[in-house]
C-alpha cells in the first residue's frame, strides 16, 4: 500500500489551490496529508481556510516589501519546512519568491503552479501578457521551483483557451478551473519515501 504523501503548502491569497488539494485529499484521489499550511497574509482566505480544517499552520513576517523577504523570514520559511517534514511543497499562490536555504534543501520537491504555457508568459503578468498577445489559447503549468522564477522543470501543463470577449478577470478564472484539476493531479502521481 502506498504511505501517505506529506505535503506543504504555502499560500498568501484565497487560497484555491490549496482547497483543490484539500478537496482531492477528502475525496480519497489524493492520498495525502498537510503537515503544513504557512502564509506571509495573517489576513488571508488561505490561512482561515487552513485553520477551519485544523490544520498546522504558520504565519511568517517576510518583511515591508511586497514581493521581497529578508533573510530571517526566508531561514523562518526553512525551519518551519524542517519540521514540518514534507515530501513535496507546493506553492499555491504564494507572493513571495522562495530562496536558500529552502531551495537546496527540498531540492526537487518544490512545485509551483503558474498561469500560463510556460515558457510563455513567465511573471506576476502572465494573464495579462497572454491576453494582450493575441493568442488564442494559454493555460497552466506545474513545475519544479528553481533559483530563476518560471525557469524549472515542466511536471503537467494544460491548455485553456482564450475567448475573444475574454477580460483579465475571466480568463483567470477559467485558467484556476484548470489548475484545481491539474495541481491533484500532478500530487497524486508523487513518489513516497
Amino acid at each position: 500500500m502506498k504511505s501517505t504523501l506529506r505535503i506543504a503548502v504555502l499560500g498568501s491569497g484565497t487560497g484555491s489551490n490549496f482547497a483543490a488539494i484539500l478537496d482531492a485529499i477528502r475525496s480519497g484521489t489524493l492520498h495525502a496529508e498537510v503537515t503544513l499550511a504557512l502564509t506571509d497574509e495573517p489576513a488571508s482566505t488561505f490561512l482561515t481556510l487552513a485553520q477551519s480544517h485544523h490544520l498546522p499552520t504558520a504565519v511568517i513576517d517576510c518583511g515591508p516589501h511586497p514581493l521581497r523577504t529578508t533573510e530571517a523570514s526566508q531561514q523562518a520559511i526553512h525551519d518551519h519546512l524542517l519540521a514540518a517534514r514534507p515530501d513535496v511543497i507546493v506553492l499555491a499562490g504564494f507572493m513571495r519568491i522562495l530562496k536558500d536555504p529552502s531551495l537546496t534543501a527540498f531540492a526537487d520537491r518544490i512545485v509551483n503552479v503558474h498561469p500560463s504555457l510556460l515558457p510563455h508568459f513567465k511573471g506576476r503578468h502572465a494573464v495579462r501578457d497572454a491576453l494582450a498577445s493575441g493568442q488564442t489559447t494559454t493555460g497552466c503549468t506545474v513545475h519544479l521551483v528553481i533559483p530563476e522564477i518560471d525557469a524549472g522543470r515542466i511536471l503537467a501543463q494544460a491548455p485553456v483557451p482564450i475567448l475573444p470577449t475574454d477580460t483579465e478577470s475571466t480568463l483567470h478564472t477559467r485558467i484556476k478551473q484548470t489548475e484545481h484539476t491539474l495541481l491533484p493531479q500532478v500530487l497524486s502521481t508523487w513518489p513516497t519515501p
